[in-house]
């Protein structure tokens, strides 16, 4: 087993060049762990690389660093790098870099200023009757549909005094860092963030297989999943997305569930759009979950209540939050189709007060808080970090035990199975072990010493700036054990799901109350409450765990 951590990995930002080190550390940590998903073109790059003269990689990851994959000679200039045209010279001779590459007038547009668009386009502004002094956005809405053969800058502008080059290593070095991260959200500044002490992590030891994908075939299937989003993104028609997922089989359950996730959002564009069939092909494919809820609304809406109601009483549902979309849809649907609804128990009214308050610059929920606290009863806006992070406290070794396929790199704020079905199974005897200590009593001190050993460190369920000493330990005192090991086992129901949801504000009450605090959720005029509120609500009634519900009016100033 071997251990990394965040800092370790980092370079020095006292050396100029310290993006190149990290560069070169994703390199080699890819390169030991990944090399049966590798292509021979893969592992060329990863060999010819550290080949390169220092100012030229150097040069390469400033590019790789940046967004898009057309740079302008004149934008890269770097003191630690120097010369342009000397660094560039073995990128060019490698391929990594094209030389004076076609671009089409979108791209022209985003890279000159507007004096040089009125002298590159000068004949095409004069053809389309345009006055010189136009916008930028003017002249590429006129000239766009006008001119669609992409050419490269010494073409459209042979006077050019720039020149412009295209790093075509981008999609290589993307699959790379995915491979490294496991995921498209993360990138190469994690190591300076980690360097300046912005942002630390755990140190969880893991072994040289530990890694985010088994086979080539499901790194592929993830990029064209996120390449998928990002044209969903940028507009692309979604029936036409959603014909190109049939090339992306649900290989193994993660990447299922990141495909249903996509499908949910392609059936919602698609509603959006009024292709109501194909977005209930989305909701279908995307199974249980979000997708079925969706597509039963979907065919309420349209009036097919007989279908709906049909796929409804087949459909077994997954976790709390379907049930209660169900279970509401149940009823309406068999009003529709002269049935007699099953029974159903009332939803449990929420405890309920009202305040008129004077309007607050910092929001509603710290207008209740500031009008509630007294001395004796302070109020904490906490929302989902008090119980959450008391939860991630407490457990934390069994959220960063070091399990096959939890972590495989030092940037991880928690393990990447989090949202996977098996996550609490996979550790149900350390859970158990933790919440043991709620009956015993010893809680108390593990999530003190834990606060103070941790403090800092990045980590699922804790959010430190909303977790200062003085108010754990005034939760300690406060909040009974049963309480508390109540919330934590509903936590581990769901962890994604229930973690968000909580109320917006506790007040400790005066020493002797029973109990001594109130959980409240705030609600400003027009608001209401959301379904996973609803849902945390209903559990606090279920448990006598004391919540309520604020309902604020503003008072009108006189």
């Amino acid at each position: 087993m071997n251990s990394t951590s965040a800092t370790s990995a980092s370079a020095s930002l006292d050396d100029p060049r310290y993006y190149l080190t990290n560069f070169q550390f994703v390199l080699d940590w890819v390169a030991a762990r990944h090399d049966d998903l590798l292509n021979d073109a893969e592992r060329g790059f990863l060999a010819t690389f550290p080949r390169l003269p220092v100012a030229s990689r150097a040069l390469l990851v400033r590019m790789v660093m940046r967004r898009g994959e057309l740079f302008r000679h004149s934008r890269l200039e770097y003191a630690e790098i120097g010369a342009v045209e000397k660094a560039l010279a073995p990128l060019l001779a490698a391929g990594f870099v094209e030389d004076d590459p076609e671009c089409d007038v979108g791209e022209l547009f985003r890279q000159l200023r507007l004096p040089e668009l009125r002298q590159a386009l000068a004949e095409e502004v004069a053809a389309a009757g345009l006055p010189r002094s136009s916008s930028k956005a003017a002249l590429r809405e006129a000239l766009e549909p006008r001119l669609v053969t992409p050419r490269p800058l010494t073409e459209w502008w042979p006077e050019a005094p720039d020149r412009l080059v295209r790093l075509t290593m981008m999609a290589l070095c993307d699959r790379l860092r995915l491979m490294f991260f496991g995921n498209m959200r993360q990138d190469w500044s994690e190591f300076v963030m980690a360097e300046l002490g912005v942002q630390q992590f755990e140190t969880v030891p893991f072994d040289e297989g530990s890694r985010a994908f088994g086979c080539r075939e499901e790194v592929d299937d993830y990029l064209a999943l996120h390449r998928l989003r990002e044209r969903l993104d940028e507009g692309d028609c979604p029936l036409a997305l959603g014909a190109s997922l049939g090339d992306v089989p649900p290989r193994n359950a993660w990447l299922a569930s990141r495909r249903a996730r996509l499908l949910v959002r392609l059936g919602r564009e698609a509603e959006r759009r009024g292709e109501g069939d194909a977005a209930l092909s989305c909701y279908e494919q995307a199974g249980s979950g979000e997708g079925r809820i969706r597509r039963l609304r979907l065919l309420e809406r349209r009036g097919e209540h007989e279908l709906a109601h049909a796929l409804l009483e087949r459909s077994a549902p997954v976790g709390e939050r379907e049930a209660q979309a169900l279970e509401r849809l149940r009823p309406r649907l068999c009003r529709r189709l002269g049935l007699t609804p099953p029974p159903q128990a009332p939803e449990p009214r929420p405890s309920r007060f009202d305040l008129t308050l004077p309007s607050h610059a910092e929001g509603v929920e710290l207008a209740v808080a500031e009008h509630l606290a007294t001395s004796g009863a302070p109020v904490h806006f906490v929302e989902n970090a008090l119980v959450a992070g008391l939860f991630g406290l407490l457990c934390w070794e069994a959220i960063f035990a070091p399990l096959p396929g939890a972590f495989f790199h030092p940037f991880q704020s928690g393990p990447a199975d989090l949202g996977r079905e098996d996550f609490v199974a996979r550790r149900r005897d350390r859970f158990d072990a933790c919440l043991v200590e709620l009956d015993d009593g010893h809680y108390r001190r593990t999530i003190l010493d834990r606060w103070h050993a941790k403090q800092g460190l990045a980590a699922t369920f804790v959010n430190w700036e909303r977790l200062p000493l003085s108010l754990v330990e005034l939760a300690l005192t406060r909040l009974p054990a049963t309480h508390l090991r109540a919330c934590f086992e509903r936590l581990l129901a769901d962890p994604l799901v229930n973690r968000s949801g909580l109320p917006d504000l506790i007040q400790f009450l005066p020493d002797g109350e029973v109990p001594g605090y109130r959980l409240i959720e705030v609600k400003g005029p027009g608001d209401r409450l959301q379904d996973n509120q609803r849902r945390w609500l209903s559990f606090f009634r279920s448990h006598d765990i004391p919540a309520a519900v604020c309902h604020v009016t503003w008072r009108e100033a006189p």
